[in-house]
């Protein structure tokens, strides 16, 4: 079996497994935990073999690669393969500290695995179709963990989750149509042979038709605003663990489709998108900055403060855009895939203090007074999370944000560039108000007792440090990322 079809096929052949030990919730953690670790290990060798070799691609079945299914990687979905994997890892750590899984503990490590198995088939399919079947794979997953042992206002808000993304899996669906009918094919490497030979004018209306729906479907993927209206409501309803996945493993997932359909499958329209993905990139960071700051729940703030990440984001695909389908790939690839990397760590840690702190409670600013006086190292490290998310210099999400503003400035995108900028100052009040309440308030006397399972303990210890690592010593990773190329 050809290594590129493995981090897809251990978590599935993991998720049997795991059926079958549905009376040890301990033999089903053990499982799952190896199995994605091993599914980790295989993305590293799998990224190691591209670095060496070159595109690693694999076609499953008797089937032609325009109909079968294709599984390719390159250095840029290896790269974002690894990411997603050790996102996936630590929350899953964070998830069984919290005990997640204990509600229904027969299908929540079987379920998590299937949902490790759509993100990385997002990553290596080499055709749309089967990327909308990863897209589904994932949706139908998270409904699962959302759903488990959730109260009233949890189910409220994870069909809210399902409506929406079906509605955008939806216009995938039609994309894909009408890109079929527009090249014959829905294997990526054979559509951009086709529009490229195909004469100038000749299915364009096709084409545009279905990059505006592509644009729409994974802007609700992404929580691009204005396609961001769910996030709010699902991020406060749902368990902790799945809203740090969504907002992590999820997004990177949605990004690295971005990237894969857009800057890699469809270059020579890059004159067509390119301004709608600006559009997105400066109503996310103005409407994620400013709806931010006036919240009073924390989960809601976080929520908000995803759609200005995932404006930064588009502010490094624009970046991308600029040198869609040329040799020199630029900075914009680069600059998206270290942030998805960085910021992911971070919402890993953000979420599992807000989850110590408020539990299944709302976690308003109120849950969060005179935590410096109850769990000091816990408002050590959420203060290290949220100056990180600030772009305060020394951290992880200092070099995140200006890698992307870095990328703007080298394509002359000095606008997106100041915007994103004066984003970054109106978001940095969201942060300081949760800081203020942790360091300057006195905590209720009444409050209850607060404990830090150790799983969770050291979910959010590893990711602490990574902030801090990351910020002090940035090289390797901004090396790392600057040697991604996508296939041409």
């Amino acid at each position: 079996m050809s290594l590129v079809v493995l981090p897809v096929m251990l978590p599935l052949f993991a998720a049997g497994i795991t059926m079958l030990a549905m009376r040890s919730l301990v033999a089903q953690r053990v499982v799952g935990l190896t199995a994605n670790f091993a599914a980790l290990g295989t993305a590293i060798a799998l990224l190691v073999a591209v670095e060496s070799d070159g595109i690693q691609a694999q076609t499953v079945g008797a089937w032609p690669a325009g109909v079968g299914i294709t599984v390719v990687a390159d250095l840029a979905s290896a790269m974002f393969l690894v990411v997603s994997l050790v996102v996936i890892v630590l929350v899953q750590v964070y998830a069984i500290g919290q005990g997640v899984d204990e509600a229904q503990p027969r299908i929540g490590q079987p379920v998590y695995l299937v949902l490790t198995a759509g993100v990385a088939l997002s990553f290596l399919t080499g055709d749309f179709f089967n990327l909308f079947v990863a897209f589904e794979v994932m949706l139908i997953s998270s409904y699962v963990l959302l759903t488990m042992g959730a109260s009233g206002k949890a189910i409220r808000s994870s069909m809210t989750y399902v409506v929406i993304n079906v509605l955008a899996s939806t216009l995938l669906l039609a994309t894909v149509g009408l890109i079929y009918g527009a090249t014959g094919t829905t294997n990526i490497g054979e559509m951009v042979a086709s529009i490229g030979n195909t004469a100038a004018g000749d299915n364009d209306a096709v084409v545009l038709a279905g990059i505006a729906l592509l644009i729409v479907g994974l802007g609700f993927k992404v929580a691009a605003a204005p396609f961001h209206v769910w996030t709010p409501d699902v991020y406060q309803g749902a368990p902790s663990p799945v809203t740090a996945f969504m907002a992590s493993a999820g997004k990177a997932a949605a990004f690295g489709a971005v990237i894969r359909v857009l800057v890699s499958g469809l270059p020579s329209f890059r004159d067509d998108w390119q301004p709608i993905i600006v559009v997105l990139a400066v109503l996310s960071l103005m409407v994620g900055s400013v709806l931010a700051v006036v919240q009073t729940n924390v989960k809601r703030m976080l929520a908000y403060s995803s759609v200005s990440h995932a404006g930064f984001l588009l502010v490094g695909v624009e970046a991308a855009a600029h040198t869609a389908g040329e040799a020199e790939a630029g900075l914009g690839i680069a600059s998206v895939q270290l942030y998805l990397l960085l910021y992911a760590v971070l919402v890993i840690g953000s979420f599992g203090v807000v989850t110590v702190v408020a539990g299944d409670d709302d976690a308003t600013l109120g849950s969060f007074k005179g935590l410096a006086t109850r769990k000091p190292l816990l408002a050590v490290a959420f203060t290290i999370f949220l100056l990180a998310q600030a772009g305060v210099p020394f951290t992880s999400g200092f070099v995140a944000k200006f890698g992307v503003i870095q990328a703007a400035v080298s394509e002359e995108s000095y606008a997106l560039a100041v915007i994103a900028m004066v984003a970054a100052v109106i978001a940095a009040f969201l942060y300081l108000r949760i800081m203020v309440s942790m360091w300057l308030h006195d905590g209720d006397d009444d409050a209850p007792a607060m404990s830090v399972p150790f799983s969770a303990g050291v979910a959010i210890g590893i990711a602490a440090v990574f902030t801090i690592a990351v910020g002090l010593y940035p090289s390797p990773l901004i090396d790392l990322s600057e040697a991604i190329q996508l296939v041409r």
